[in-house]
Parts: structure tokens; sequence; C-alpha cells
């Protein structure tokens, strides 16, 4: 994270590429939470969840994450919310 102690970058932009590859697992096997990006709470990091299929949406997200970064000097977190269109990898049937 930027603001690690004698390592500050003034904020980082983190992006969750989330392809909702656990849609096949048990809710038991899975994660604790809802949210991939749950984590950040406990570090008070702003995070927006966008729809990647909307490529406005996405530029948007990202306008405002790079707005937010320039002016706070904090860290900015970006779940993308995907799926494979393919399956589990390319060679899947959907």
């Amino acid at each position: 994270m930027a603001k690690t102690p004698n390592f500050d970058v003034d904020g980082s932009i983190h992006i969750i590429t989330n392809n909702q590859i656990g849609y096949t697992t048990r809710p038991i096997d899975s994660r604790p939470s809802k949210y991939a990006t749950d984590m950040f709470k406990a570090f008070d990091v702003p995070v927006i969840h966008i729809n990647s299929d909307d490529i406005e949406d996405v530029y948007r997200g990202v306008k405002l994450a790079i707005e937010y970064k320039h002016k706070y000097k904090k860290d900015f977190m970006i779940d993308l919310i995907c799926y494979r269109k393919y399956g589990h990898n390319e060679v899947d049937e959907p």
C-alpha cells in the first residue's frame, strides 16, 4: 500500500480483474466475504465495483481513480466485475 513507512508513492491505483471464476465453487469453499476487495476496508481505501462490459463506466471509474489519487495522494481500488466468455479457459465450452 502507498503509506508503508519509509516508502511513500503518494497513492496507488489497484485494479482487480474479478472474472468470477468462483461461480462453480461451493460457498463453503469460497472466500469468507462477498467481494474480493473486502480486505481493503481495513486500510480505508475507497473501492468501486465496475461492470467491465460497459466500457464507458470503466473509463469513468479509471478517470475518478486518477483524479482521487492526484488530489488526495492516497490509494484507490477498482474491482472490475467480469466473466470468462468461453468458460474457465479458452478450450472450455461456456
